[in-house]
């Protein structure tokens, strides 16, 4: 699979015949009506970039309504099972930090998010063996490659949606971050650094799976080589490297092959906001506007939305009866969705 220029492929999304077991029959719905979850087993390893430690992680797949959730396992038994969900997000520095109330905790969780609601996948359990999901090579690519690998599986219940009824905006200083409504899924993501070597960017996108992959999923993560000490001071960047961070020194890239993107450090903004956002619970019917924002931002976002019942609703895609090829790069149609409270 290439990742940039047009990368569409025409296929039937197949899922299991609810009345045959094993067998397996053509969708009667268009992609994004029916809830999904990952084909089989990932297996997956790699390092910490905080830690530095080595982690081992499987994804399993999951039924309805289960969303994402960590199982932190320690010598082979499951010690806690911590959902991804805004409400349980207990640091913020630079990275997403999720954990539960006896203290076991999962962190750098954000790319693994994005890549899962990137492809449009709503249900998966991840089991690890360690406090943080491995960095791989800084991006979500290597998640993305492993989903794609197994596909992706449509399961018997409708798909639910936040949607967003009212703006809603948060302010810390010039950084700001803002969900309005939108029929479908839109980013709109600006950074502004001191340092010619990045500037001011922005990018806008109406996501979908192939925006997601082709202009999002390889966006390495950065940092500056003027940090390292105070940051391994702090316990942290432990375990980055220049295969796994772009390292920027005060007057160049220190990566020998350079960047994989034009404005490749707002385009992994936009991951890490994709994977922030997912911590909403479900896939969001809205339009986010961040400014200089970051993890923190965009959780409090994320809460200030859910706190506030008249500036959301949960909906529920259409069923469409008619078996179609699907052009797996789109995504979902925000039409005539019907209202679900509960």
């Amino acid at each position: 699979m290439t990742d940039g220029g047009q990368n569409i492929r025409q296929a039937w999304v197949v899922c299991a015949d609810e009345g045959t077991e094993g067998h397996r029959t053509m969708s009667k719905r268009f992609i994004g009506s029916r809830q999904t979850t990952i084909g089989r087993e990932i297996e997956l390893s790699g390092t910490g970039v905080h830690s530095g430690a080595p982690v081992s992680m499987v994804l399993h797949p999951a039924e309805v309504d289960t969303g994402y959730r960590f199982l932190v396992s320690k010598r082979g038994r499951i010690i806690a099972e911590i959902p991804a969900d805004v409400r349980y997000v207990k640091n913020l520095t630079l990275c997403t930090v999720l954990g539960d109330d006896s203290g076991v905790t999962v962190g750098t969780v954000e790319h693994l998010l994005a890549a899962l609601r990137g492809l449009s996948v709503d249900n998966c359990y991840v089991e690890i063996d360690a406090r943080e999901v491995p960095i791989m090579d800084g991006s979500a690519a290597a998640f993305v490659e492993a989903i794609d690998e197994v596909g992706i599986r449509e399961l018997s219940q409708p798909r639910k949606f936040i949607k967003v009824l009212k703006p809603i905006r948060v302010q810390d200083g010039d950084c700001w971050g803002e969900l309005t409504p939108h029929s479908g899924f839109h980013l709109d993501v600006e950074i502004d650094f001191p340092t010619p070597l990045i500037g001011r960017q922005r990018l806008a996108l109406e996501m979908n799976a192939g925006q997601f992959r082709n202009e999002i999923a390889r966006a390495r993560t950065f940092g500056f080589m003027r940090d390292v000490e105070s940051l391994w001071k702090a316990g942290l960047a432990l375990g980055a490297s220049l295969n796994n961070t772009i390292a920027l020194a005060d007057d160049r890239i220190m990566n020998a092959e350079g960047l994989r993107y034009p404005q490749e450090f707002v385009r992994h903004k936009v991951l890490d906001a994709m994977g922030d956002l997912a911590l909403a619970g479900g896939p969001m019917l809205g339009s986010y506007r961040s400014v200089r924002g970051g993890h923190r931002l965009n959780a409090r976002v994320v809460q200030t939305l859910l706190a506030d019942a008249d500036a959301w609703t949960m909906v529920r895609a259409p069923w469409v009866r008619e078996a179609v090829p699907v052009d797996v790069s789109v995504g979902t149609a925000a039409v005539n969705y019907a209202a679900d409270r509960t």
